[in-house]
């Protein structure tokens, strides 16, 4: 049985993470899996039995998400743009895959139309047709109504299910998506997406009563990064080790810039966060659906700074989510000073340990392959 996964990261890696966890549990579970990127190129992928491939790459061009770019800057030019999809237009019919899956189209990924329209075409004029499914998140960004109804009538024409990779108990997906209704009977919770089992116990005591500050990828984290050490002092973990992990994609220029300061240790980010989480004292973070999931399972106690743009809500989605619960303190998209995390700080070690709340589902990886084998063998049945 063969799955072509379809994977745009354009500003973090985020979604190609999740991609990557996802095409190797599938791989672990007899799937045969060929993940399909358009994002730039991302060493040290572990991508256990499952096969890869690159297309020619696009990134966003700026924060905002608006348009799209080659990595060099260049516009994604009408040559460019048919040379990506008759790419994977011959992937398509060279795999003749079992199941089709496009990560978050069509609610979001819109600007790959392009290719991403055609693609759905010629799966279903294979035979017999893939089972095409939507791959999301838990948390959608923001839209404009034209969008959603965009969106459900591409999911009505093309889609067979979609597989939304959250708790249900923990996130109402119809919060972020206005026409919940007209997709629920072809909507599937799996569970979170861990990337890694955070079932196991912490191996050593790496981190142990810290306070640790993430950014994931690092292209957006120098803002938080500054406030965390400007902050410290002014908190009632002052006498702690604060660690801050800066991640791959930070501009050297940032790292270069961030000031010395006794107690603050800066490195790269670690394969081993979710130990140094479940040790310390306190998670300082954004609000990237990979890192949320490996606090609420790991961490003490945390606090949520989401990265958000006019177009990119769904981390100030997310992180509201959790706070209106009483999961963790929140410093609310724009409002990032020293002053508001430090408060931010206090609040997270007055309030209740995440460790008080039920523990959250993180089987979706495992899950979703069950899934998907459950909906295949219902269509060759019908």
């Amino acid at each position: 049985m063969r799955i072509l996964f379809h994977v745009q990261h354009l500003l973090g890696v985020g979604h190609l993470r999740r991609a990557v966890t996802l095409a190797r549990a599938l791989a672990a579970d007899g799937w045969e899996v060929l993940l399909v990127s358009g994002g730039a190129p991302v060493e040290g992928l572990e991508l256990g039995g499952a096969r890869f491939h690159q297309l020619p790459p696009l990134r966003a061009a700026d924060e905002t998400l608006r348009d799209l770019a080659r990595l060099d800057g260049r516009p994604a030019d009408e040559a460019f743009c048919a040379a990506r999809r008759c790419e994977l237009l011959d992937l398509l019919h060279a795999e003749k895959p079992d199941v089709l899956i496009t990560e978050q189209f069509p609610f979001g990924r819109t600007r790959l139309r392009f290719e991403l329209l055609p693609l759905l075409e010629a799966a279903k004029t294979l035979a017999p047709p893939p089972l095409i499914v939507s791959s999301v998140r838990d948390v959608l960004r923001r839209a404009s109504r034209e969008r959603v109804t965009e969106a459900v009538a591409i999911l009505i024409a093309s889609f067979d299910a979609v597989l939304i990779h959250a708790d249900p108990a923990l996130v109402d997906f119809a919060r972020s998506f206005a026409d919940w209704d007209a997709i629920r009977s072809r909507a599937y919770f799996t569970g979170f997406v861990a990337e890694t089992d955070l079932s196991r116990q912490p191996a050593g005591r790496d981190g142990a009563d810290e306070v640790i500050v993430s950014v994931g990828g690092g292209a957006v984290g120098a803002p938080l990064l500054e406030a965390a050490i400007a902050a410290r002092a002014h908190t009632p973990l002052a006498g702690r080790i604060w660690r801050l992990l800066v991640g791959a994609n930070l501009p050297a220029a940032h790292r270069s810039a961030l000031p010395a300061s006794e107690g603050i240790v800066i490195e790269p980010a670690r394969k081993d966060f979710t130990t140094l989480l479940a040790n310390a004292t306190l998670s300082i973070s954004q609000a990237g659906y990979n890192t949320v999931v490996e606090t609420l399972t790991c961490a003490d106690r945390a606090v949520l700074v989401p990265f958000a743009t006019v177009r990119e809500t769904e981390q100030a989605e997310r992180a509201h989510l959790l706070a209106e619960r009483g999961m963790v303190a929140l410093v609310p998209s724009g409002k990032l000073t020293a002053e508001t995390l430090a408060d931010a700080v206090r609040r997270a070690m007055a309030g209740p340990s995440l460790r008080s709340f039920p523990p959250c589902d993180t089987n979706g990886a495992r899950r979703t392959g069950a899934l998907l084998r459950q909906l295949t063998e219902a269509r060759r049945h019908d």
